[in-house]
């Protein structure tokens, strides 16, 4: 069965932002759908990701064997931030897209589903 990442982005003004009582209610969400999604089968993997304040971008100057350099913070910056994913195993992409309308993450922002390439365990 195929596996399908589910990277959820939210607004980066609403990174680290309201109040304890909002984290609650948010995890609570998304414990919902983590035992929804895993009494189906559904759920591969998955993880929360740290704020991107704790992120650090890695680059080899001149390609391999390099100088590397890093960057304290995510690669770019842009209005949305990734926040966590899932690894989806559905039979299609159809399946995959319907339970990713179902992470809390897509009406707070937006949840991109993209194929894992399969390289074969043989």
């Amino acid at each position: 069965m195929p596996t399908y990442a589910a990277l959820i982005y939210t607004p980066a003004e609403d990174e680290g932002q309201g109040t304890p009582e909002d984290w609650a209610r948010v995890m609570a969400e998304y414990n919902a759908f983590g035992e929804e999604a895993g009494a189906a089968g559904v759920i591969a993997g998955g993880e929360a990701l740290e704020d991107t304040n704790t992120a650090t971008t890695v680059h080899v100057e001149g390609g391999k064997g390099g100088r590397v350099v890093t960057t304290d913070g995510p690669f770019a910056e842009t209005k949305e931030v990734l926040g966590g994913f899932y690894l989806l195993q559905c039979a299609d992409l159809d399946e995959a897209i319907a339970w990713a309308g179902k992470i809390p993450g897509a009406w707070r922002g937006k949840v991109e589903v993209r194929p894992v390439v399969d390289f074969g365990t043989e």
